[in-house]
């Protein structure tokens, strides 16, 4: 039974809550909060949830059509997404949106190898395709560092065709990297403890060297030069920071996060500063977890020494920036019980009483839209600190207390939030037998 204080939180919620129908009018209170910003970040409270693929393309739909978004920015890795980008572009040879997926080859595969993102990026072709000849065309891009190797490659590939002398440079720096067998944390295990040399220098003296032949090589400005080398140099860049994140795993989580985070939102930075170049601001859509894109400020995170994404575009652009979070109350996800493994899909318990899951389910509103923004009695209430769920990749529901929830408050967290009680494990492309659901020992802390 509900104490008074939460009953009154719940009628609260539930009298501001936009409930969400399905109809094409849903997400209007949520366009006139963004106004005119210029950066949407949209969240997920777990990597394999179809609801919250679902309703962020259909979002993002929205602020390409009636907004003029021209970039979707997400949480993969850069060569993998620039695959992608170049397909919905039609600057590439695959045929297919699956064909242009098959870059993402490393675990989690259904993170963006799913339906739902199969679909979207079949929309986003076939809308780039409908534009006027000259019309700027929305991109996808990645924003993480994982890509150490791929991105060694893509900068030797791009210097290959540009300037041979200068790729021979590059292969002699990056030939540091070759005794781990493309192995990223075998290399950043090996340095952190003094078994070998880091490649650091090697690896910023190659950025500087090419960002040092830029007029050289833009000697012309054709457009497709300008986009080639800014694959190339974001791609050096990639490799200066995460050598230096994959050093940093082994000393510690605040470290390795802080570095994976603010690569991220300097990534952002250097694709606007790319997109700008069409002779207007870009607006940028960016699709990462809730634990990137909510403020760490209002969470246990920032009390740890951690930031993040939101917190570092919020401070950056201020109300410029609008971010969105996504919770869940049950139903499945499509996830893993240990680090590598093939994915399952599994039962996601109920959220915990206290939480802001559970209360949000007391509400009885199957999906809905609440303004965090809003001064009212339902914003008041929530901004006492709660329990808030966070699941990634893998998900221990044995252990879930310690190991998918935290505190937060939740208005100062995110500008909006929307809430859909009953949700479903994303359908991965890569279907497996495994894909079934049962319930596996839980022995490794989660990801996200």
């Amino acid at each position: 039974m509900l104490d008074a204080t939460i009953t009154n939180i719940v009628d609260a919620v539930r009298g501001y809550a936009h409930r969400l129908t399905g109809a094409d009018q849903d997400y209007d209170p949520l366009m006139n909060l963004i106004g005119n910003g210029r950066f949407v970040l949209i969240g997920e409270a777990s990597h394999g949830t179809h609801e919250f693929y679902e309703q962020r393309a259909e979002i993002t739909k929205r602020l390409i059509e009636e907004k003029g978004f021209t970039a979707v920015a997400v949480e993969a890795d850069w060569p993998d997404a620039y695959r992608v980008n170049r397909y919905v572009r039609g600057v590439s040879e695959d045929p297919t949106p699956a064909e242009a997926l098959l870059n993402f080859q490393r675990f989690p595969l259904w993170m963006w190898r799913n339906t739902d993102v199969l679909n979207f990026v079949g929309w986003l072709r076939e809308y780039n395709d409908s534009l006027p000849k000259k019309a700027i065309k929305t991109g996808f891009y990645g924003l993480d560092l994982y890509s150490m190797y791929a991105s060694i490659e893509a900068v030797l590939g791009y210097l290959n065709q540009v300037d041979p002398e200068a790729a021979q440079r590059a292969r002699d720096r990056y030939s540091c990297f070759d005794h781990f067998g493309e192995d990223a944390q075998r290399y950043g295990y090996a340095t952190s403890l003094g078994i070998t040399k880091s490649c650091e220098n090697e690896a910023i003296n190659q950025l500087q060297d090419l960002q040092s032949q830029t007029a050289k090589y833009l000697q012309q400005e054709r457009q497709i030069e300008i986009d080639d080398f800014f694959y190339a140099e974001q791609n050096a860049r990639i490799v200066r920071n995460a050598e230096h994140y994959y050093r940093s795993m082994f000393q510690g989580r605040v470290s390795s996060w802080n570095i994976r985070d603010r690569h991220m939102a300097e990534t952002l930075d250097q694709l606007v500063t790319h997109l700008d170049q069409h002779h207007q601001p870009a607006k940028v859509v960016v699709w990462e977890h809730n634990s990137h894109l909510g403020d760490a400020r209002a969470t246990d995170m920032g009390s740890m020494g951690e930031v993040n994404v939101g917190q570092l575009v919020k401070e950056r652009y201020g109300n410029e920036a609008v971010n969105i979070g996504f919770t869940t109350y049950t139903g499945t996800v499509t996830a893993t019980s240990n680090w590598g493994e093939t994915a399952q899909l599994k039962q996601v318990r109920a959220a915990l009483p206290g939480s802001y899951e559970a209360l949000f389910h007391e509400t009885e509103q199957p999906q809905f839209f609440l303004n965090l923004r809003d001064e009212n009695q339902a914003i008041v209430g929530l901004r006492q600190p709660r329990l808030e769920r966070a699941i990634g990749v893998i998900y221990q529901p044995e252990t879930e207390r310690v190991s998918h929830y935290f505190h937060a408050c939740l208005p100062e967290q995110f500008d909006a939030v929307i809430h859909i009680d009953d949700t479903k494990g994303v359908q991965p492309l890569d279907r497996v037998p495994t894909w079934e659901m049962r319930e596996a020992p839980e022995t490794f802390p989660f990801a996200l």
